[in-house]
């Protein structure tokens, strides 16, 4: 199976760069698989799409302002004093990281995307305080509040770096970082029209709890308490799994063949309440109904383990890192409907899409949403396939 069989053309101005003012304001676009049919709705229509005796899972993931902006020394070894002369020439190069991984085995260490990515070695101090843009003009980055260094490098150029250790990293983190915001949003999270502190809200679902995500899972993005108390109040069963979205989300397909492609890990917990809350609709001939690809992942991979030792289509509470690849002719033991937002060309994730939902009718479903003006990715619109 070719990459590019999962290709559409989509006009830049398709891509939203804002989110809407009202979350439940955005279409659906509401995919009948058995059909291969397809109807034009809005969010707020969801609670009704769905059925009374259905569960609803969802990804609980926080984002946190993984964004750091900060400078590259010129040797390794800790800054002057910000009163000394040569604490100018000490450091050189502004240098953005991204954090999208934090390491199970080393708390302080964590895999990263940083740019510029040529110029950044082993070995070399980074230093992370205001962002260049806030400092005072001849003055770069000399009060760190977090220091790192780069310790190894990825082989497509993500590197693993150590913070020095600090019992309120996130604390500092959350204070200096910045929203971490897809790269086809064309501004960052300083420029948002009217607020410039608006992504902080509106990049986060409304019941996101479990920090650890470098990216939102955008298809939670439409729910407002309104919407979530109109589902339960139709008897629907809710549940909650966690999965840190990481540095997949982010690294483009480089292969030709979809089956030569790798998923990168990323950490997920199932709660002994979630697990028993899927195990029984399983059990009861109901239907699970994920709330994002990264649902879709977690839920699916839990079962991969849990099938390979008993058999059956159930999932086991726990944690772990999920690596499931899942592309059209995968086996779904779980999921039976999925909630998602659009996604780009060529994607793991519109491969999972197509995977659920038959490619053909699909990429049919894409192409009718190209020409019907829907807003696409993080910020756009979203689709129920069922």
């Amino acid at each position: 199976m070719l990459v590019s069989d999962f290709h559409y053309d989509l006009p830049p101005e398709r891509i939203a760069q804002e989110p809407l003012a009202d979350r439940a304001a955005s279409r659906l676009l509401h995919l009948n698989r058995q059909s291969q049919s397809w109807k034009d709705r809005r969010f707020r229509e969801f609670p009704d799409v769905l059925r009374p005796d259905d569960l609803l899972v969802l990804n609980n993931t926080r984002v946190f302002p993984a964004r750091l902006f900060g400078r590259r020394s010129r040797r390794q070894a800790r800054p002057p004093s910000a009163h000394d002369p040569a604490a100018k020439d000490f450091l050189r190069g502004e240098v953005e990281v991204l954090l999208t991984r934090q390491m199970s085995d080393n708390p302080n260490e964590w895999e990263c995307l940083v740019r510029p990515g040529r110029k950044i070695g082993i070995g070399e101090k980074l230093y992370f305080g205001r962002s260049p843009s806030d400092a005072p003009e001849g003055v770069p980055e000399l009060e760190a509040e977090v220091e790192a260094e780069v310790i190894d490098r990825g082989s497509f150029g993500e590197r693993r770096i150590r913070f020095a250790p600090a019992s309120d990293f996130f604390a500092r983190v959350e204070r200096i970082g910045h929203v971490p915001l897809p790269p086809y949003i064309h501004r960052d999270d300083r420029t948002a029209v009217g607020d410039g502190d608006r992504d902080k809200e509106r990049y986060q679902t409304v019941y996101a709890q479990a920090r650890g995500s470098a990216a939102a899972p955008t298809a939670g993005l439409h729910f407002t308490p309104e919407i979530l108390h109109q589902i339960r109040g139709r008897g629907i069963e809710i549940a909650e799994i966690t999965l840190h979205v990481g540095l997949g989300t982010f690294q483009p397909v480089r292969v030709e063949k979809v089956e030569d492609h790798k998923l990168h890990r990323e950490w997920y917990e199932i709660p002994a309440e979630a697990a028993h809350a899927v195990n029984r609709a399983k059990a009861e001939g109901r239907r699970v109904v994920a709330v994002g690809t990264t649902t879709v992942r977690t839920l699916e991979f839990a079962a991969k383990l849990a099938g390979e030792r008993a058999g059956e289509n159930r999932v086991e509470a726990g944690r772990g890192e999920a690596d499931v690849f899942i592309y059209p002719g995968f086996r779904f033991r779980i999921v039976d409907a999925l909630l998602t937002n659009f996604h780009l060309p060529q994607s793991t994730l519109l491969m999972l899409v197509c995977a659920l939902g038959g490619k053909e009718s699909v990429m049919n479903a894409y192409q009718h949403a190209v020409e019907a003006g829907y807003r696409f990715y993080s910020y756009g619109d979203c689709m129920f396939v069922e």
